[in-house]
């Protein structure tokens, strides 16, 4: 299906390539018990998953600020959990979240074994709504950046995914025309529809489970891209 024509690929980050859901755990469990709550990591993490989900939806539709995805995804998780923190602690949790997040290296399986299939043939690029701060470091730390020609994240692009401007300015960077760049993600309303929009292909990972739909090819397993590509 798409090994004719491509020749570029556009990955997310978050969920995609990098195990956002095992780094964020054992990042919550350092900072947590370094700070002295008593919370059950487990119970933390069930509510802060969705919380967390739902706030960077607002900040992709620009209805909340960084500062306020960053507060109000731990406030609210604690207020869901009862568990009474001041705010002066939050704004330490939420420093010290971002600042040890990208310590943890851990990538989505297979990761590894399909960029090293797919760097000999194709141009490799990353488009991520990430913080660019953080995201650097999740690349440079994980060992994977050098397998990636252009970096695009939406604070030096200015727009978030599925902006447009987001993946024109990344086709830009790395002269190639639409029809010959595939985006793989796991958002989507963020990576898929957002790259469709302006006529890349587009292959949906299926990271969150979510029900079949006829927007794009969908894989389950990073592995599935060596049949694909």
């Amino acid at each position: 299906m798409f090994r004719k024509n491509v020749t570029d690929i556009f990955f997310d980050l978050d969920h995609t390539l990098w195990d956002f859901e095992k780094n964020s755990a054992l990042t919550f469990g350092k900072i947590l018990n370094e700070n002295g709550l008593d919370v059950v990591l487990d119970d933390f993490l069930e509510v802060y998953a969705p919380i967390n989900l739902e706030y960077w939806k607002l900040y992709r539709e620009n209805r909340v600020s960084k500062s306020e995805l960053r507060y109000q995804r731990l406030r609210r998780s604690f207020d869901h959990i009862g568990v009474t923190v001041s705010d002066e602690m939050i704004n330490i949790l939420a420093h010290q979240y971002i600042q040890h997040l990208s310590s943890f290296t851990h990538l989505i399986p297979n990761t590894v074994e399909v960029l090293d299939y797919l760097a000999p043939k194709y141009k490799l690029h990353i488009i991520t709504n990430g913080f660019q701060e953080v995201q650097e470091k999740k690349l440079r730390k994980g060992n994977i950046h050098h397998y990636f020609v252009e970096v695009i994240n939406s604070e030096t692009a200015g727009v978030k995914k599925p902006h447009p401007q987001i993946f024109e300015m990344a086709l830009k960077k790395a002269s190639v025309e639409p029809e010959n760049a595939l985006m793989v993600g796991d958002n989507l309303e963020a990576d898929i529809q957002g790259a469709i929009s302006v006529g890349m292909k587009a292959l949906h990972f299926n990271a969150h489970r979510e029900s079949e739909h006829q927007v794009c090819q969908m894989i389950n397993d990073l592995i599935e891209i060596k049949s694909i590509l």
